[in-house]
């Protein structure tokens, strides 16, 4: 945000979505088995991370330059279908939202993580919520947990911004073989 990343209108048409998707998709978990969302992921994980790699045209950095589609279809869809994805899997979510906004709107890899941050956490805000009503959450595993992923966010971000797009592409595929190496194993046991 004090390096003026974020797209705050980008940011105003999803929001609301992003929450709504988490809130579903925890009370989905709820009821259904992690099993069958992992090994649907575990296909999608190499499709995206390749998708990410392939040259792109123009990337947008201003408002300006999304279209009344970007804005009123795309950016909605794709925070309530990630958020969905949050509150009912989570794990790369915020991955999964750079990727979104970097293949579907042609973000720049810098301002998709960047938006992807204020998205991510209205869909953990929700899903905390829901979960915290169901009596499932573990507060002496989680806020640790919680404290330690602020740090990480902060230090991640300055070196995104110092080091660029191409630091950003390397850093998400190693993220992707980390995420799909403990699916595979999660799934195994």
């Amino acid at each position: 945000m004090r390096n003026g990343k974020v797209i705050w209108k980008i940011a105003g048409f999803g929001l609301a979505f992003s929450l709504i998707g988490s809130i579903i998709g925890t009370k989905a978990i709820l009821l259904v088995d992690q099993n069958t969302t992992a090994k649907i992921i575990i296909f999608m994980l190499p499709i995206t991370a390749v998708v990410t790699f392939l040259p792109r045209n123009r990337l947008k950095t201003s408002i300006s330059e999304f279209s009344k589609k970007d804005l009123y279809l795309y950016t909605p869809l794709l925070c309530l279908v990630i958020g969905l994805y949050d509150g009912f899997f989570g794990p790369g979510t915020g991955t999964f939202l750079i990727f979104g906004f970097y293949i579907f709107l042609g973000l720049n890899l810098i301002n998709a993580s960047a938006i992807s941050k204020v998205f991510n956490l209205a869909s953990n805000a929700g899903s905390f919520v829901t979960f915290a009503f169901a009596g499932k959450v573990l507060y002496g595993i989680g806020i640790p947990i919680a404290l330690s992923n602020l740090a990480g966010g902060y230090l991640g971000s300055i070196l995104a911004i110092k080091r660029g797009q191409q630091f950003i592409k390397i850093f998400l595929l190693i993220v992707f073989a980390i995420l799909f190496v403990t699916l595979i194993l999660r799934i195994g046991k």
